[in-house]
């Protein structure tokens, strides 16, 4: 088989890939070890940037988005018992970000692919990347007893932290830096309306909360918990006891109660591959960088990772230029390291680490006090929060 660029991963940064490639006229496959049903079933973030929302009209699938989605002007920061809101879109000239789930992504870009018959291979075993060194990169896989070569231009590394693709790049030729915090996300979604129409950051004794949403009749919560805990040992009522012990009275007020359908613990890192390409294969979404969810920009990096990406190979081949893959690895990592510094600052600023004292309490205290009383404060948070422009720093 022979294709122009060879995708592997069907998460939302694979598919909308191909999606833009194919509406400039790039042929493309996506390979996926994984099946649909699996792929889909994997709960992942749910706040879009701007620059995330754009991408995904311009490649033509945003139509339920809008219907469907919250857009959000603001989030509240919980902390001394009280509520603060951060007016991001009076702080960032009216921008705002959008509630809509990662599944709920996926399931747009997946339907819009199988709509225009472009190929898909789940179940994709014992994927390679070969001569990627070189101008004519391959890629083999197995599928039902038998070996498949794929010939192609570009391999793009769509596969995520545990791929292949990151893992066959020359040790000698990467550099990896990685932070690994002391604490987990313990994180239930419940068909019940949320507790508030914004999101609630919260910074308690007890640990972090986190009151988000994906509907407006389904809500999803977080518990800072301890690495050594277990999603068996939390059952729904101690999730909700706990979480009300985090809350200010208002919310506890309001706060209606469930059963969850989905309950897991996320553990938290920062971490980042540099470079991002290597020869002729390109990494991108979190094959190359993970972010604590706190700052809500996993999605939000490999969309803008996806942008680059696509806009070069546009431009290689309607252009005959190399500029924009030559420069590929450099554009992303300046964006990326900016975010990564914004969630860094953030989990820092919103957990309780368990080797910190007490005066550690008092100095986030005393920030957070600053940055809600500080128009510039609150500012620097709305402006990272809603997503930089693509040509910040440029």
């Amino acid at each position: 088989m022979r294709t122009q660029v060879a995708i592997i991963g069907a998460g939302p940064s694979g598919l909308l890939l191909g999606q833009l490639l194919h509406k400039a006229g790039i042929d493309n496959i996506i390979l996926e070890r994984q099946t649909g049903e699996h792929v889909l079933g994997r709960v992942r973030a749910g706040v879009l940037e701007q620059v995330c929302i754009d991408l995904l009209d311009e490649a033509g699938v945003g139509e339920r988005m809008h219907k469907e989605g919250l857009v959000h002007s603001g989030i509240e920061m919980l902390f001394d018992g009280q509520r603060h809101r951060v007016d991001m879109n009076k702080l960032t000239g009216g921008k705002n970000v959008m509630v809509y789930g990662q599944t709920e992504v996926t399931h747009d870009l997946m339907n819009a692919r199988q709509a225009e018959g472009l190929p898909t291979v789940y179940e994709a075993h014992n994927v390679k990347v070969h001569d990627f060194d070189t101008t004519r990169p391959r890629v083999t896989y197995e599928k039902n007893g038998q070996t498949h070569p794929i010939e192609c231009d570009f391999i793009a590394g769509c596969d995520g932290f545990h791929g292949v693709c990151r893992a066959s790049a020359p040790r000698s030729a990467i550099s990896e830096y990685e932070k690994v915090y002391p604490f987990g996300w313990l994180g239930i979604l419940a068909d019940t309306p949320p507790v508030c129409e914004e999101l609630i950051y919260v910074n308690s004794p007890r640990g972090f909360a986190l009151c988000s949403q994906r509907s407006k009749t389904r809500s999803r919560y977080y518990l800072q918990v301890p690495l050594t805990d277990k999603v068996e040992e939390w059952t729904d009522e101690a999730f909700w006891q706990e979480l009300r012990l985090r809350l200010d009275d208002e919310a506890r007020e309001h706060l209606v109660t469930g059963p969850s359908f989905e309950k897991s613990i996320a553990p938290l890192r920062s971490f980042v591959t540099e470079p991002m390409r290597f020869g002729r294969m390109f990494l991108a979404g979190d094959a190359c960088h993970i972010v604590p969810p706190t700052g809500a920009k996993g999605l939000n990096l490999a969309a803008t990772d996806v942008k680059y990406l696509s806009s070069a190979m546009i431009e290689f081949y309607q252009e005959k230029s190399e500029a924009g893959i030559d420069t590929y690895s450099q554009r992303c990592l300046g964006r990326v390291w900016r975010a990564e510094r914004f969630s860094w600052w953030f989990t820092s600023l919103m957990h309780r680490f368990p080797d910190d004292g007490a005066i550690v309490a008092k100095f986030q205290h005393a920030e957070l006090d600053y940055l809600m009383h500080s128009e510039s404060g609150q500012r620097m948070i709305a402006e990272n929060y809603v997503g930089l422009p693509l040509d910040f720093g440029s």
